[in-house]
């Protein structure tokens, strides 16, 4: 009985032990918490929750707000849109590597990815702008040019052609070869085929074509110092919707050269490139805007790599009127 007195006693001075000293550990923490500078103690719980939104912008779901009128009518100028960066692999750290995702980009898919034709101001530069532009939900963004305009690092397009793929492009048109089809098909009989809903925008019309091939013609002869026909000077002179269609420009421009120099390689290959158009490797993709005729899209830049991409736009945020899933 003295041995069960002795071991219960043993049990409860260990007890007691025990939750004394995790009581004075407690009472330790609140004195500190008590002695702790206010300012010091915010500081504290900004970092953490910067902490958390980076995390979450960073590997999950990050903010953007679009630029640009170059996806009318899917998304207009200023919305506010979350895309889904876990879904093609989040970057490691910004602009650094790239993790595995479920899948690649597919047909369709309105992605964001790196603008083939952005100039970089360095790493430091590029890192610090996109941790600011992250924490604040797109709401700061120091990259910005001259003129206070937001530079354009990123892009936000829409997947028209995958890898396998041919695609050619007259008149702002799209038709698409994929692999093993053996005929050219206008993209909208491609959609019915596909099942696709979204929907383009034009801003040019017929006559605003005469007048832009005219003006290609026209430089291509002054480039060859030749004198062109009275009425392709005159159809040059026709005015043209501010948006114009330069890559239809110069495929005109470069078929003109062709007749005048067949000999010259580089006017040559130049002309075959827009008569044939391009072809889409595995592991690229052939991004354009929905608003055809307000778009820098592939059409100037080619195909982009599928490593490139960093996520896929997934739904609008604000403004309240706009709130939905994008498609």
């Amino acid at each position: 009985m003295t041995r069960l007195q002795n071991w219960y006693t043993g049990v409860q001075g260990f007890t007691e032990g025990v939750l004394t000293s995790r009581k004075r550990r407690r009472l330790q923490r609140q004195e500190r918490q008590k002695k702790k500078n206010p300012v010091l103690d915010w500081v504290e719980a900004f970092l953490w929750a910067a902490g958390v939104v980076l995390l979450i912008n960073q590997y999950l779901f990050q903010a953007y707000q679009i630029p640009s009128g170059s996806m009318e009518r899917t998304l207009l100028i200023s919305d506010r849109i979350f895309v889904n960066k876990l879904v093609f692999g989040p970057e490691l750290l910004p602009g650094i590597g790239k993790l595995p995702g479920f899948r690649d980009p597919g047909r369709d898919n309105v992605i964001i990815f790196e603008n083939p034709l952005y100039l970089s101001r360095g790493p430091v530069f590029d890192v610090t702008q996109r941790i600011l532009y992250m924490l604040t939900l797109s709401l700061v963004d120091i990259d910005r040019d001259k003129n206070g305009q937001p530079r354009a690092h990123f892009l936000i397009k829409r997947a028209i052609g995958v890898g396998g793929d041919r695609i050619r492009i007259a008149e702002g048109l799209v038709q698409l070869k994929p692999r093993g089809m053996g005929e050219w098909l206008p993209e909208n009989q491609f959609k019915k085929l596909t099942d696709a809903h979204y929907v383009t925008q034009r801003l040019l019309g017929p006559d605003d074509y005469v007048a832009i091939h005219a003006q290609a013609i026209a430089d291509a002869y002054k480039t060859a110092h030749l004198t062109p026909d009275p009425v392709v000077t005159k159809e040059a002179q026709l005015p043209v919707q501010a948006y114009g269609d330069q890559y239809e420009w110069m495929g005109v421009r470069y078929r003109t050269l062709y007749a005048i120099y067949p000999e010259q390689e580089r006017v040559r290959s130049d002309w075959r490139q827009f008569e044939l158009g391009w072809y889409i490797p595995k592991g690229w993709i052939f991004p354009m805007g929905d608003n055809r005729d307000n778009s820098k899209d592939a059409r100037y830049f080619g195909p982009v790599r599928i490593r490139n991409v960093l996520g896929k736009a997934m739904f609008i945020y604000w403004p309240i009127e706009r709130i939905g899933p994008i498609r």
